[in-house]
C-alpha cells in the first residue's frame, strides 16, 4: 500500500476516535481529557513503525476501539447516595420491541 493512502488512513482513524471521544464523554472533563492522552500518547508512541502487519493490526484494534465506545459506553451521573442518572446517547437508544414467542408467520 503506498505510504500516502496508509497515512490518510492512520489520521482518520486519529480524528474517528477524537469525534468519538467528544460525544462519548461530553460534559466529562476528566473523561475527556483522560482520553485524549491516551489516544494522543498511542499514536505519539507509535509513529515511526514501518512494518505493514503491525500497522495493519494497530488499525484494526483502533477500530474495534472506536466501535466499543461509540456503540457500548454509556454516560452516568450520581444524583444521590445510591442513585445514578444514566445519559444514554441518541445513537443508542433502539426501538422497544416486546417478546413473542410464537414466530410471525410469513404471508
Amino acid at each position: 500500500m503506498r505510504m500516502g493512502s496508509r497515512l490518510k488512513q492512520v489520521l482518520s482513524l486519529f480524528k474517528a476516535l477524537h469525534r468519538t471521544r467528544l460525544a462519548v464523554f461530553k460534559d466529562d472533563n476528566r473523561a475527556l481529557t483522560a482520553a485524549r492522552s491516551k489516544i494522543n500518547e498511542e499514536f505519539r508512541k507509535n509513529k515511526n513503525e514501518t512494518s505493514e502487519e503491525n500497522i495493519s493490526q494497530m488499525m484494526k484494534f483502533g477500530s474495534n476501539v472506536e466501535a466499543v465506545l461509540r456503540g457500548s459506553v454509556i454516560q452516568a451521573e450520581h444524583v444521590g447516595e445510591d442513585k445514578l442518572r444514566l445519559r444514554p446517547r441518541e445513537s443508542l437508544l433502539l426501538e422497544n420491541v416486546p417478546y413473542c414467542d410464537q414466530p410471525r408467520r410469513k404471508s
